[in-house]
């Protein structure tokens, strides 16, 4: 027997259709309805995570939704940026990116298993800080002059740096003050920052490198004497500190760290630009400016090209890793 159709099943049929089309585009331009989570890849206190925090207050003012930090610590930074290469792309799950796991990581272990460009969605960089090369007091040098002097002069391996750990930031600008001076001076990997300006402190190191914002208390305490920033101009944040480049061979030295935000790939285009703008104002927030400073940061340029930023900085740290052989340990 053939069956008839009732006349209002295909009604509402075509009506349900009809509303989830309508729903579809409706949900990405009520973005954000719920609070959205920044993930950063160290623990809290570092200066990616005060760049986060800092961040967060303003995205939540201009989304109208709380941002929530989640410290995802370990594998210099790999694991929380792993995390959002994971998420769902909805635009809930964020990445507060630096140089390090972004650019560097899968350069030097084979083991992150992400790809920087194609696992995420590059939102936009924030903020820059140059680092600083310091001395113990006990070394007995106050200018990048007189550093080189010493290092020109002594037999290879007189001469030590200390940093974060390998394949750092702080690791490759070293070695870029070793390659553009043709000095050698000798790493000497630290698992973190605290440990290292303790021992340069107390004169234990010779010569060590600092992300700016952690080297300047000590600097204006005089515990440690400060050499040189390692960007081309000096920074706004400390412009009584000489640029590294100031000095005859050191012309090339130019590195800094750097924060961007990030969703996980295939975040909806409606989503991508709400954040991109609130970026964008973020970036234009003469308060914002001025907190960065004081944590040692100075803003990235409104409409710098992230992608393009990243494969600059790529074939940037990609030379230097080259150059020094480097390899996760």
């Amino acid at each position: 027997m053939k069956s008839v159709q009732h006349p209002l099943r295909g009604a509402l049929a075509a009506l349900c259709a009809a509303a989830a089309l309508a729903v579809a585009p409706s949900a990405h331009a009520e973005y954000p309805d719920r609070a959205i989570s920044l993930v950063v890849g160290y623990p809290a206190g570092g200066s990616v995570d005060l760049t986060a925090r800092l961040f967060g207050e303003e995205l939540a003012k201009r989304l109208g939704q709380s941002v929530v930090i989640e410290n995802v610590g370990g594998a210099g930074g790999t694991i929380g940026a792993q995390r959002v290469a994971r998420a769902a792309p909805d635009g809930y799950t964020l990445l507060l990116g630096s140089t390090n796991e972004m650019v560097i990581a899968r350069m030097i272990n084979s083991a992150v298993k992400y790809d920087s460009v194609k696992d995420f969605s590059a939102l936009g960089v924030i903020a820059s800080q140059p680092m600083l090369l310091a001395a113990s007091k006990n070394a007995g040098v106050k200018t990048a002059a007189e550093y080189l002097q010493k290092l020109r002069g002594a037999a290879p391996g007189s001469y030590n740096y200390g940093s974060s750990g390998v394949g750092t930031t702080l690791h490759l600008a070293g070695e870029m003050i070793n390659q553009s001076t043709g000095t050698r001076a000798e790493h000497v990997p630290y698992r973190g920052v605290a440990p290292l300006v303790t021992d340069l402190m107390s004169g234990q190191l010779d010569y060590g490198m600092l992300v700016l914002s952690s080297g300047l208390p000590q600097v204006r305490g005089d515990k440690i004497v400060a050499l040189g920033v390692t960007e081309k101009k000096r920074s706004p944040v400390a412009p009584d500190l000489p640029a590294l480049a100031e000095t005859p061979g050191f012309e090339s030295v130019d590195i800094s760290v750097w924060f961007a935000l990030y969703g996980p790939a295939g975040l909806p285009e409606p989503v991508a630009a709400k954040l991109r703008g609130a970026l964008a104002e973020t970036l234009k927030s003469e308060q914002f400016r001025a907190k960065m400073q004081e944590a040692g940061g100075q803003l990235a340029q409104p409409g710098l090209d992230p992608v393009a930023y990243q494969a600059d900085e790529t074939r940037k740290y990609g030379a230097l890793v080259k150059a020094a052989k480097i390899e996760a340990q």
